[in-house]
């Protein structure tokens, strides 16, 4: 299965903005942006952090990789449902 299937497949895309729980030693939910879909988790640049959890944030490089039934979209990513 390529990629872009793994992508067809999921309710996730590259570009959807989520909303994500408080994990590891983030202490408070953040808002995430999608850069990769896999099986069952998502990468997310993290672009909304409570500040007082802006040091671990630093440490993880805005990055985190976060569960697909944990999240939820706040905002879809435009995206073409058929292929050229």
């Amino acid at each position: 299965m390529s990629k872009a299937d793994e992508e067809q497949e999921s309710k996730y895309h590259v570009g959807d903005v989520l909303l994500a729980p408080a994990y590891g030693n983030l202490e408070q939910p953040f808002t995430g942006k999608v850069e990769k879909v896999y099986e069952n988790s998502l990468l997310v640049e993290i672009i909304e952090n409570d500040p007082a959890d802006q040091p671990a944030v630093n440490e993880m490089n805005h990055r985190a990789i976060v569960r697909m039934s944990e999240v939820e979209v706040i905002q879809a990513a435009p995206h073409d449902d058929k292929e050229d």
